[in-house]
């Protein structure tokens, strides 16, 4: 199943789905413009001789150096390769990918100055299922994400690892059965791709439809026990959550009147059951 994402207009559920199963996931073809030129205007920076960070310049301390055209390239690639310092175990595959979704709408704003076709081969890379290795430990989250992003944008140039069918392998080699072919990172692309809350977010957001799914699943679990045990209904009245004043506890007691209604366990002791609790 494909989905359709427009930058800055993605929502939740769209996102939860896109977490909970494997989708093919596309930008709106109405974003390309915005991301072709704000490509062009990094293309001049990096042909003009006015110094712009990270562009025609080095990093931190060597803003001040001044980087030739020819070494744009080689510069944003060195930038990726040094900050794959990340380690641990690899994040979990859904979450790794919901960090790549999240890249590409951050991308499709036409803010970073990325090429259109690095942005295509995060599409492609999520549909042929081709999968970063991101180690879990690494970002402080002060600069971004700068480890596991950089683990990421390291598969996009060939580079680290990568999980395809379920089989984990060097990314060239994933790329390569997959049909897919490397970029070679342009001017600002490396940065561009480091920088971001990606990770962090991808990991709160799991954490967040995880705790819906555990709520969930116990609101059910509840309604099924007490059910089981021949238990009664009235503790659940409407009335008495009211008083509390916390609508989720009133949802919650809705909810579990609305699992037991009908219940044939409990049209069998309505009668004459004279317990109180």
């Amino acid at each position: 199943m494909n989905v359709l994402l427009d930058p800055g207009a993605a929502t939740l559920s769209q996102l939860s789905d896109i977490w909970a199963a494997r989708r093919s996931v596309r930008l709106n073809p109405s974003a390309h413009p915005a991301i072709d030129a704000a490509a062009r205007v990094v293309e001049q920076a990096a042909a003009g001789s006015a110094p712009v960070y990270g562009v025609n310049t080095g990093f931190g301390k060597l803003a001040s150096v001044k980087i030739a055209a020819e070494d744009t390239s080689g510069l944003q690639r060195n930038l990726v390769l040094s900050h794959c310092c990340g380690v641990g175990e690899p994040l979990d595959v859904a979450t790794t990918r919901l960090m790549m979704v999240l890249k590409l709408l951050s991308l499709g704003r036409g803010a970073s100055g990325v090429a259109l076709s690095t942005v295509t081969l995060l599409e492609d890379m999520l549909d042929a299922g081709v999968t970063p290795v991101i180690p879990v430990q690494g970002s402080v989250g002060a600069s971004g994400d700068l480890a596991p992003l950089a683990h990421l944008a390291a598969a996009m140039i060939g580079e680290g690892e990568a999980v395809l069918d379920n089989a984990r392998m060097p990314a060239g080699d994933a790329f390569e059965k997959a049909g897919l072919a490397p970029i070679v990172l342009g001017a600002k692309e490396g940065l561009a791709l480091i920088n971001g809350t990606q990770f962090s977010t991808a990991c709160a957001l799991a954490g967040l439809w995880g705790a819906w799914r555990n709520a969930a699943t116990a609101v059910v679990t509840g309604a099924l026990s007490t059910d089981a045990i021949m238990g009664s209904t009235s503790p659940l009245h409407p009335a008495i959550h009211a008083l509390r004043g916390h609508a989720g506890q009133s949802a919650v007691a809705e909810a579990q009147r609305n699992l037991m209604r009908g219940s044939e366990i409990r049209e069998s002791h309505r009668v004459g059951d004279t317990r109180v609790q």
